[in-house]
């Protein structure tokens, strides 16, 4: 149910990395990593089912919005997930302050 704002004590401005700003350039990440890096976890933090769930839930609409910024690695194995890494053109837009 909706609640009205004044029932919060304070509100924050929802501001998201950017692919650049999240990730280190010579590094492919899988979804669960991703959420946690929103975080401001480690990508390799050791999370229970039901967090991970939730993080997952924020990755994928962000991988989504900033498609334009990011490459995709294939999986490693057969069956093994896929991976996210920070474009060459967002990173050198990044060095030059844009």
């Amino acid at each position: 149910m909706p609640e009205p704002k004044s029932q919060f004590d304070e509100t924050y401005p929802c501001d998201f990395y950017t692919p650049a700003e999240l990730f280190e350039p010579d590094r492919m990440y899988t979804v669960p990593e991703i959420g946690r890096l929103l975080q401001d976890l480690a990508p390799d933090v050791d999370l229970d089912e039901d967090t991970e769930a939730v993080l997952i839930d924020w990755a994928v609409p962000w991988v989504l919005v900033h498609a334009a910024d990011l490459v995709i690695g294939e999986p490693l194995t057969e069956d093994g997930p896929g991976y996210y890494g920070v474009a060459p053109h967002a990173v050198a837009a990044t060095a030059d302050g844009e």
